[in-house]
């Protein structure tokens, strides 16, 4: 399979991949979105609680001292051609308390800062917590693109189930991202720029001493303007294999995107980037010899024109860019298998890959396994990878058409 053959290109505004053509319905002639049309506007309320949230963001918007509907009209002043994966405090954050029947209220928008917590909430004495990542794009006529959001509520309700937690209806998820990420419109990176990454949280923020369940939830929403993940931006990441410490274990939380999980990777992760790599690749607990996932991302395995990811079991998270990789993968006619992976295929694979949100699509430049290092492509974008990189990200910024309507449009 030649490399060459993968790679993609944007010309006369259409991009186009050779030798693996696209359905007509994923290409656009980006001339025809038309000049950009005016920012939009705020119809929520802002409710602002000096008690609750006290310190100010270390910049604002240009306009975020006149009226929430003008501060969204401009972009904040950054150079946005240096953004990386970073917290960059923006104006606002959205919160809704759980009832005592475990509904949750309607929900506000706040300015964005620290909020009260009692010593004894749950999620901080029990870790009952959860939390969820997507990201909002900008497109060339100024609306706003949401990828696949309501796959993110449904994850957030399957992992409050298995964490004791009331949850937010989907439509309730989804109505306050669209709320949140409205009122921080200037924040949104220009289209090409990167994306507004949107973090989502469920706490139990009731109080409790002896092990139960937190009498109280609150459901938060901030963002964040973001470029790439990695340091090494689209250019191939280094993995070592973690034969000692494990992410997860079958029966536990591992499926879930609960807040303990992410903490325990840490030290095996720390110890890696101290020694020049990029993350770590983890197996499974019992065998020692399946491949899990990389601390955050899932995990691809390419030969000839088979990709294999690790099966979905309770230990792995069912990402949602993984979800899409597989099925556009299948347009592309690649054969997709969702099994058992050994580190052995792994180090046999033709090219490997992470997909995540933050992430996106990575490519992996080289596997070290017990001292051994395999490398891979040479390719800043390598094949495959490229490939699905290229058709991804172009309907997650509006580049192309969304036959599958993954997309939710902000206008």
């Amino acid at each position: 399979m030649e490399c060459g053959l993968f790679h993609s290109r944007i010309q006369g505004g259409i991009v186009q991949l050779l030798s693996s053509p696209l359905p007509s319905a994923f290409l656009v002639d980006r001339s025809s979105l038309g000049s950009r049309s005016s920012f939009l506007k705020i119809h929520n309320k802002i409710n602002s609680k000096p008690s609750l949230f006290l310190l100010e963001p270390s910049f604002r918007c240009q306009s975020s001292r006149k009226s929430a509907i003008q501060a969204a009209t401009q972009l904040a002043d950054i150079n946005w051609d240096s953004i990386g994966f970073g917290l960059v405090s923006t104006d606002y954050m959205y919160i809704a308390k759980s009832l005592k029947d475990g509904e949750f209220s309607e929900g506000e928008l706040h300015r964005f800062g620290p909020i009260q917590l009692s010593p004894s909430a749950g999620i901080l004495n029990y870790g009952q917590g959860l939390f969820e990542g997507l990201k909002a794009y900008q497109r060339e006529d100024g609306s706003i693109l949401l990828f696949r959001p309501e796959e993110n509520a449904l994850r957030m309700r399957l992992g409050a189930e298995r964490m004791c937690m009331p949850s937010p209806t989907v439509e309730h998820f989804v109505d306050a991202v669209k709320k949140v990420v409205v009122a921080n419109k200037c924040w949104i990176p220009p289209s090409g720029k990167g994306s507004l990454y949107i973090r989502p949280l469920l706490m139990g923020t009731g109080t409790v001493l002896g092990l139960a369940p937190a009498p109280e939830y609150t459901f938060l929403i901030f963002v964040s303007p973001v470029g790439n993940y990695f340091k090494e931006g689209l250019a191939p990441i280094n993995l070592i294999v973690e034969n000692e410490f494990h992410r997860a274990i079958p029966g536990g939380t591992g499926g879930v995107k609960t807040v303990g999980n992410y903490a325990a990777v840490l030290k095996a992760q720390s110890t890696a980037k101290a020694k020049g790599y990029s993350d770590v690749l983890y197996l499974d607990s019992i065998h020692k010899k399946y491949l899990e996932e990389v601390s955050s991302c899932n995990v691809f395995v390419v030969k000839d024109n088979v990709i294999s990811t690790p099966a979905i079991n309770g230990t792995i998270l069912p990402g949602i860019t993984r979800k899409s990789v597989i099925e556009v993968a299948r347009t592309q006619g690649f054969l997709v298998e969702e099994r058992l992976v050994t580190v052995d295929e792994l180090l046999d694979a033709d090219e490997v890959f992470c997909t995540g949100t933050a992430v996106v699509v990575s490519p992996v430049g080289s596997i070290t396994y017990l001292g051994k290092r395999v490398e891979y492509g040479k390719n800043a974008v390598s094949c495959v990878s490229g490939l699905l990189y290229n058709v991804l990200t172009s309907l997650q910024m509006g580049l192309s058409e969304d036959p599958l309507g993954w997309t939710v449009i902000i206008d």
